[in-house]
């Protein structure tokens, strides 16, 4: 045990020696590139995945379970499910409020649900993929985000679920968004995928929703490679989705042990007969999305840094505020009132009489290997996907068209230097001084 114990350390300081080595090169204005995103992992990060790949854990186990228990405290909710990505996060809430469990306020196919019509498809396909009906409303320029009286405008006796993106880390009115949807007997989902670590009116996004939903995809505030999770203080929506996660099971033993419920052979549901094994006892159609013990390593990992990528995530954030603040043609970002957002981008949008286009400002910054990105879906009605949906609009998605045609962001991601950041601002000022 001493030997394997002393070839373990051996091959974690081989580990540290080997990420210290690997070369960092001085920033070159239009030779590296500054990209829109990024994950930023030290030290401490490899040897967490080392470690885990050693011990060969290689299914959900001993550090998955302690993250999502870390990560639910962070949170201050009941209960975190880590699952592999976060558009599975996104599906499996949409799928447990559709639990027969739920009985008679479960979501059925042809219920309405509210959501913006400009942001990742991943928000919106699984009210499809679950036969609900989106109805969409417009968002406004600068917030990005739907205002409360616009969702309010949205809601009929056959809505049932409001699911929103906090956008690129800008809440939207959640405190009042929840108090309506409590009012209407509205179910409310929080996407915080791009928002971790934002707050509104003091509390943090992702924490007054019934279920919650967050991405670790390597472009998100702290990352597990791949990865998501689904948080709720709620203990009948947590059971309902631990099981739709893992395969549908009626079972909630934890990978590798059995009856944690003392009555394994004891059970009788649906036809089967008495005493069944209920490790294979199913009650619900589910799935198996569970992340392993790997991407649990990382994400317990980055966590100790969640607060200062957000830090960070908000200088850079306002480096390129105010560097940009007199330059023609350009309509700014602003937070959304009594929010402190932990900003995913900084979103620009060309004005109609700024001289010049968005696509001619993105090839200048791209020609200088500055990356840029849509905001996401722009308009998603207008997209090819979406042509045969059965879906609803409130009044015009007149900003949403905006954003297809005007929008786009750059980064602030914790990776960032200074002189990158600087640069951004050098040549967008460039650019629209000299088109403008």
């Amino acid at each position: 045990m001493s030997e394997i114990s002393d070839t373990k350390a051996q091959v974690l300081n081989l580990a540290r020696t080997f990420h210290k080595e690997q070369e960092t090169r001085a920033f070159e204005a239009g030779v590296t590139p500054i990209l829109p995103a990024g994950a930023v992992l030290d030290e401490e990060d490899r040897i967490a995945l080392v470690e885990a790949a050693l011990e060969l854990r290689i299914a959900a186990g001993v550090r998955s379970r302690k993250f999502e228990s870390e990560f639910a405290r962070y949170f201050r909710r009941r209960k975190a499910h880590m699952v592999n990505s976060g558009s599975s996060a996104n599906l499996l809430a949409v799928a447990a409020l559709t639990s027969p469990k739920l009985k008679d306020v479960r979501l059925r196919p042809g219920d309405e649900a509210i959501t913006v019509g400009a942001g990742f498809p991943t928000t919106v396909n699984p009210l499809v993929q679950y036969g609900l009906k989106p109805v969409f409303v417009d968002i406004e320029m600068g917030t990005y985000n739907a205002s409360l009286e616009q969702i309010e405008a949205a809601i009929t006796p056959r809505t049932r679920l409001i699911m929103i993106a906090h956008a690129l880390g800008n809440p939207f009115p959640v405190a009042e968004v929840a108090e309506l949807a409590a009012r209407h007997g509205i179910f409310l989902v929080e996407d915080n995928c791009d928002a971790v670590g934002s707050t509104y009116r003091g509390r943090l996004t992702g924490t007054l929703g019934d279920l919650s939903t967050v991405s670790f995809y390597p472009a998100h505030h702290i990352t597990a490679g791949e990865g998501g999770c689904v948080l709720t203080s709620s203990l009948e929506l947590a059971r309902i989705v631990e099981s739709m996660r893992d395969w549908g099971r009626d079972c909630w033993c934890e990978p590798g042990t059995d009856n944690t419920c003392l009555k394994r052979f004891d059970y009788q549901l649906g036809t089967l007969p008495a005493g069944y094994d209920h490790k294979y006892i199913f009650s619900h159609v589910g799935y198996n999305l569970k992340a392993t013990d790997l991407q649990g390593a990382l994400a317990l990992s980055q966590m100790r840094r969640i607060d200062d990528f957000g830090v960070a995530r908000r200088h850079n954030w306002q480096r390129l505020h105010d560097g940009l603040a007199d330059v023609p043609g350009l309509l700014l970002p602003r937070a959304t009132p009594d929010s402190d957002p932990s900003w995913f981008g900084f979103v620009l949008t060309v004005l109609p009489d700024a001289g010049f286009t968005r696509r001619d400002l993105v090839g200048f910054l791209e020609s200088r290997r500055i990356g840029t990105r849509r905001l996401f879906s722009g308009n998603i009605t207008r997209h090819p996907a979406y042509q045969d949906v059965d879906y609803r609009i409130v009044g015009e998605l007149t900003n949403c068209d905006t954003v297809t045609e005007d929008t786009f962001w750059v980064g602030v991601h914790p990776g960032l230097t200074a002189e990158m950041i600087d640069y951004v601002i050098e040549s967008v000022t460039e650019f629209c001084t000299r088109k403008g």
